[in-house]
């Protein structure tokens, strides 16, 4: 079969990226011809590439315009199945991997004062990425959710049948993250200067959906001897570092910044938290338990459905900063066990499996996808 991929921007540590890397390669070896509508070239070399342009800003208009273009040239191309992981017009098969944006826009709105809704209502980004994941939900055959609570929001807020949706949770490379042992955490300390013994690891690149603030105001509950914070993903906002210095914490966080090399982060840590408001399915959650950590997140994260409260984590209220800080303390106080019987509940989830049912969707082997073909002619 002629199998089209779509995904506009690509980001080299994005997991949608990631997975649209593995299930074309996959698809390939099966004997599928492969194409990749992209807004770059360089993104994906192996295979063959079909350029959409569009503006990268603002980002409404770069949304909309590639949502256009992409239906354009996927009509004029008519491959046999269309799997896009962006919100477009023209697909057989769309994999939620952003979750369900009206959702999030209703938890985000919990937090925020009323004029602060009402410009979310008017908000031109908002309003085409609504538009865009309406149109995506009603007129795909095939949704792909990674997580039961993506499933339910998306049937919630888009009167979708359940019937039409297929979880499957994200996977992770447990090779590439594996505990790291106690000679290799000392050595990555020392060579990152690091020298308290309890060291706390958040990585997220949305610091306001996933919950820097909650995590700062419990990391200030606790009692700091010997222990540090670390934040990573993004380079901090002067609001963030101002929180630090105002709760009297500042010289116990690290505001590491984007690291490519992130297992090490994993190895020097303890303890992985991400209070997160909203979140699909985390990879840095489930990288974290690879690697060996015990988790603290909350039940607005799709991971947390594999989480047992107690064994490998705890779940918790994302505004409930003093439960969060009591959770910290009894996973650092584990005294490692949680972090095994994490590692051992991410090897039920290795990137293969995920990768494989994907493909096994595409190639019509689990749905009816690929015999009967059904898109959009608008």
């Amino acid at each position: 079969m002629r199998i089209a991929l779509v995904r506009k921007n690509y980001n080299p540590y994005g997991g949608a990226e990631n997975y649209l890397r593995l299930v074309a390669g996959k698809l390939s070896e099966q004997g599928h011809e492969i194409d990749i509508f992209s807004t770059n070239a360089m993104a994906y070399d192996t295979f063959s590439i079909r350029i959409v342009s569009a503006c990268r800003k603002p980002s409404f208009l770069s949304s909309s315009i590639f949502a256009l273009r992409s239906r354009k040239e996927l009509k004029k191309a008519s491959p046999d199945v269309i799997l896009s992981f962006e919100r477009t017009l023209y697909q057989d098969i769309y994999r939620a991997g952003d979750g369900c944006h009206k959702e999030w826009l209703k938890k985000r709105g919990i937090m925020e004062p009323f004029l602060k809704r009402i410009s979310h209502k008017i908000n031109p980004l908002h309003l085409v990425l609504l538009y865009l994941e309406s149109r995506c939900f009603k007129n795909s055959r095939c949704i792909i959710a990674n997580s039961i609570m993506v499933k339910n929001d998306i049937v919630r807020n888009y009167s979708i049948s359940p019937d039409k949706i297929t979880v499957i949770y994200n996977g992770v490379d447990t090779s590439r993250f594996k505990p790291a042992g106690d000679e290799k955490k000392k050595t990555l300390r020392n060579s990152y200067q690091i020298t308290e013994n309890n060291i706390i690891l958040f990585i997220g690149a949305d610091f306001k959906r996933k919950g820097v603030s909650s995590l700062l105001k419990a990391f200030s509950l606790m009692d700091l001897n010997n222990t540090r914070l670390i934040i990573a993903g993004r380079p901090a906002k002067n609001v963030y570092i101002s929180s630090a210095k105002k709760l009297g914490i500042y010289k116990k966080v690290t505001f590491w910044g984007p690291e490519k090399e992130v297992e090490n982060l994993y190895a020097i840590s303890d303890v992985f938290v991400l209070p997160t408001i909203y979140d699909p399915f985390s990879n840095a959650t489930l990288e974290a338990m690879a690697s060996g950590l015990p988790v603290i997140t909350t039940q607005h994260n799709g991971v947390s459905e594999i989480i047992e409260e107690g064994i490998q984590g705890f779940i918790v209220d994302p505004l409930d900063v003093t439960l969060l800080a009591e959770r910290i303390i009894s996973a650092l106080a584990s005294g490692g066990e949680m972090g095994k019987r994490a590692r051992a509940k991410a090897e039920e989830f290795p990137i293969k499996n995920a990768v494989k049912e994907i493909v096994n969707l595409i190639s019509g082997k689990d749905c009816q996808v690929a015999s009967s073909i059904m898109k959009c002619n608008t």
